[in-house]
């Protein structure tokens, strides 16, 4: 491979969607939230925790949106005038935000995502957006390194698929263990990046793993 298109996204915005504060919390769900808030020894009646179990509703509603959507209809615009281009595309440091299954703990971190095209490609944003659509589930990162994977694999059938992720989780910094700091990394990889260590080195090195 020996042209390459690479973006870091830390100096380009992908401007989230803002929350619907008009959602209506239904009963149950607040009472859920209550119930939690005096469990862990506080009062949900006292002035700052009125609002809080609609709050919280609203807030996981947003957090969980990846539920409603289907990622791999992102990738369904392709385009096929791109002056003869046919090497790798990276885009590197995307951030994103998912939640743990385990603990409903917060997982920070960035993805790195590259593809070599057959004869097509995709609008770079298009990429953070399955990535966001799989990360706001409650996710395990190993899953969702897989999910970003495959989608892209099965939607754009490129000759390879590369999928780095690096993310710190909330269950180990902010419980258990406590460890703050220690990040996780976990990577998938198809076609010509798995079955050609050529390919494997260069897209790595690409990504800041070689």
């Amino acid at each position: 491979m020996h042209g390459i298109a690479a973006m870091n996204t830390m100096s380009h915005d992908f401007e989230p969607r803002e929350a619907d504060s008009n959602i209506v919390v239904p009963d149950d769900v607040q009472q859920a939230v209550r119930t939690l808030l005096r469990w862990t020894g506080d009062d949900p009646d006292r002035e700052g925790l009125i609002d809080t179990p609609a709050r919280v509703g609203r807030a996981w509603r947003e957090y969980c949106r990846g539920y409603a959507e289907d990622p791999g209809a992102h990738l369904s615009r392709t385009f096929a005038e791109v002056g003869g281009y046919d090497e790798v595309v990276v885009l590197r440091d995307i951030p994103f935000q998912s939640h743990c299954e385990h603990h409903l703990a917060a997982i920070t971190g960035t993805a790195s995502i590259a593809y070599l095209p057959r004869n097509r490609v995709v609008g770079i944003s298009k990429l953070a957006r399955v990535l966001h659509g799989y990360a706001q589930r409650l996710q395990v990162q190993e899953r969702l390194t897989a999910q970003v994977a495959q989608c892209i694999w099965d939607n754009l059938q490129p000759h390879g698929v590369a999928v780095v992720i690096d993310a710190q989780h909330g269950c180990m910094t902010g419980r258990g263990v406590r460890t703050p700091g220690v990040g996780m990394v976990t990577s998938r990889l198809l076609g010509c990046f798995l079955d050609d260590s050529g390919s494997r080195k260069e897209v790595l090195a690409l990504m800041g793993r070689g």
